[in-house]
């Protein structure tokens, strides 16, 4: 039976990853917070089905994305069953491996063995035959190169995967990276970094132009920093934000003074554009033409629509972004 969801696709910006067939929405769903299984099933499944209201076609995933590890793919491949069945052609669904998903030496990093069996379980807890995308974690020291080359290159000749994808590889890693996979003729779509305002050393520059050159997409990942890219720090962190949670990734001290005075600079040039920070935190990264998505979380509907409503305003003249330069260089 197919969903009755009736995406809004001539609404949506989809943007080609790099120089394959392979399009994406210019903001995509990530499942890495706000998926897992202590959060609240029926809003993870209503923050989906909005999405796909929206033309959002793209659902990123890992194996340890959660909590627990595996539990945000076991929700998806819920959602999948219950609200968009029947829809997978219409859907661009990707995960990873690379970091540490289960006990033992083979559970973590860039072997043969933990990739290939790690891409087996994703598949189950999904439902799937196979995956859009699949990507290679984060470089693992310990492993060759070639060997996690080789095993991205096995899953899509399996069938398991369509193309495959490095994340958190430096220019230098992706370079090698994908000189070995052009050898072995292995369809790679996208790379996907870390990526915001306040974190732009490692991919502006020598990254982007690997990926020019190689025709590889970018989808990046934390464009609003982990939430802090928001209207919700420009005064005292909130308690209920991820930055006033127990064990957050966004550290309430990193918030300083002059953080804060940076945001509220932002602020202001969002504001005179008409749009929130959020908003034009988005269209700042996507200003790459090489940037194919932004990748964001949502915790409820709202959020995820006025992110989405960043693209109905990306264009950015050349005052505003030598006025973002000087808050940021401040």
């Amino acid at each position: 039976m197919t969903s009755s969801i009736v995406p809004a696709y001539d609404r949506m910006t989809y943007r080609r990853a790099g120089r394959t067939g392979l399009v994406l929405p210019a903001v995509s769903l990530g499942f890495w917070q706000n998926f897992g299984s202590v959060d609240p099933y029926e809003r993870s499944r209503a923050i989906v089905r909005r999405a796909f209201e929206l033309g959002i076609t793209h659902y990123d995933l890992a194996n340890n994305y959660g909590p627990e590890p595996g539990s945000a793919e076991e929700t998806f491949g819920r959602i999948l069953r219950q609200d968009l069945a029947g829809r997978r052609d219409e859907l661009v669904i990707s995960t990873k491996a690379g970091y540490r998903m289960w006990a033992g030496p083979y559970g973590d990093g860039g072997s043969r063995k933990y990739l290939l069996a790690s891409l087996d379980q994703s598949l189950t807890r999904m439902g799937l035959d196979y995956v859009d995308v699949f990507y290679h974690h984060r470089p693992d020291a310990g492993t060759p190169v070639e060997e996690s080359m080789l095993a991205l290159d096995q899953a899509v000749r399996q069938g398991k995967a369509l193309y495959a994808g490095l994340s958190n590889y430096d220019a230098e890693q992706t370079a090698v990276a994908l000189g070995i996979l052009r050898e072995l003729r292995t369809p790679v779509a996208l790379h996907q970094p870390k990526y915001s305002m306040f974190e732009r050393v490692r991919v502006e520059g020598a990254l982007l132009d690997t990926l020019e050159h190689e025709g590889v997409g970018c989808i990046v990942f934390s464009p609003l920093a982990q939430g802090l890219l928001t209207d919700r720090y420009l005064g005292d962190v909130p308690a209920d934000s991820r930055a006033g949670k127990p064990g957050a990734t966004l550290h309430a001290e990193s918030i300083t003074p002059a953080r804060r005075t940076q945001l509220r600079a932002l602020n202001d040039i969002a504001a005179a554009r008409d749009q929130t920070l959020a908003q034009l935190a988005l269209a700042w990264v996507l200003r790459h033409e090489t940037v194919t998505s932004a990748l964001i979380g949502a915790s409820r509907v709202s959020q995820l629509e006025q992110n989405v409503a960043a693209l109905d305003k990306l264009a950015l003249s050349g005052d505003e972004l030598a006025s973002i330069e000087r808050v940021l260089g401040a």
